[in-house]
């Protein structure tokens, strides 16, 4: 479980600008300030992300639910971090997607650039 954990909060962690904080005990990733997932404390088995595109594919993974406190009325998304049907690649498309809504467009514009730049490399 760690292991699955440690690999999205890295992710998380390498896109521009994204800073880790600590707030109510919990571990998130945040840029400029906003939350973009909560990894929740260290031994965590749930990630919430917020979600728009793949909102209605993630809230139907097992175990998943509308965040609690209201957070899921704005799209947020609580789900296990390993579940049938999930993988690191899903997880990590799902990170993506919460930064992409809640960052700034110039740092989106930045991240794509990124990916067009490695997905022309030679493999």
């Amino acid at each position: 479980m760690a292991d699955v954990r440690e690999k999205i909060r890295t992710f998380a962690l390498s896109l521009p600008e994204a800073t880790e904080d600590h707030p109510w005990g919990e571990d998130v990733a945040k840029v400029r300030g906003k939350i973009f997932v909560f990894l929740g404390p260290a031994r965590s088995r749930r990630m919430t992300v917020k979600l728009e595109e793949s909102h209605a594919h993630a809230l139907s993974i097992d175990g998943a639910e509308p965040t609690g406190y209201g957070l899921g009325k704005s799209g947020w998304v609580t789900m296990p971090l390993r579940a049938p049907d999930v993988n690191v690649d899903l997880l990590r498309d799902l990170v993506e997607e919460s930064y992409r809504i809640v960052a700034p467009k110039r740092l989106v514009a930045e991240l794509d650039a990124g990916t067009e730049e490695g997905s022309s490399k030679p493999s």
